[in-house]
């Protein structure tokens, strides 16, 4: 099985479509059984729909600060 921090280092790839085949379909497999690296690769997800989205936006104070601590949790977690 693939850990959690082999997926989020290789969820960019897999985001724009660059991920190896063999990749693709570990992290697919691991992203049925985990709900923090769905939750992870939903948030990316919606994050890059928005700010490719040609309308301005302001994003919240803090929210940089929030994400990757949020990240660094979770990279600390998977890893223990």
């Amino acid at each position: 099985m693939v850990s959690c921090k082999t997926i989020i280092a290789n969820l960019s790839e897999y985001l724009d479509g660059n991920a190896p085949g063999e990749m693709r379909h570990k992290i697919e497999r691991h992203l049925r059984g985990c709900r923090r690296c769905s939750a992870v690769y939903d948030s990316t997800r919606k994050m890059l729909v928005i700010t490719g989205d040609e309308r301005i936006f302001e994003v919240p104070v803090g929210f940089s600060d929030r994400l990757h601590s949020f990240l660094d949790n979770m990279i600390s977690s998977s890893e223990a």
